[in-house]
């Protein structure tokens, strides 16, 4: 939620599932938009599996998450700065 008058930012959109499937690792690209994340910007990864070590990785950063379970069977997890 944001306070009155103020401007919603537009979560960072990370559908990591086509770099998985070409073998390749997200995980640099995932940090690299936490750096950039502003106070109260969300970033929101979608994934093919539930990426349990990005909690702890982005929670040493101050990030805490909420995790979807999407129709299709992949993930969607969104991750804010607590």
């Amino acid at each position: 939620m944001t306070e009155k008058g103020s401007a919603q930012l537009e979560p960072i959109v990370l559908d990591v599932r086509p770099v998985l499937a070409g073998g390749g690792d997200p995980f640099e690209s995932i940090m690299a938009a936490a750096r950039r994340a502003l106070p109260g910007q969300a970033i929101v990864v979608v994934n093919s599996f539930e990426p349990f070590p990005l909690y702890s990785q982005l929670g040493a950063v101050g990030f805490e998450h909420t995790t979807e379970r999407l129709p299709d069977g992949d993930w969607k997890v969104t991750f804010r700065r607590g």
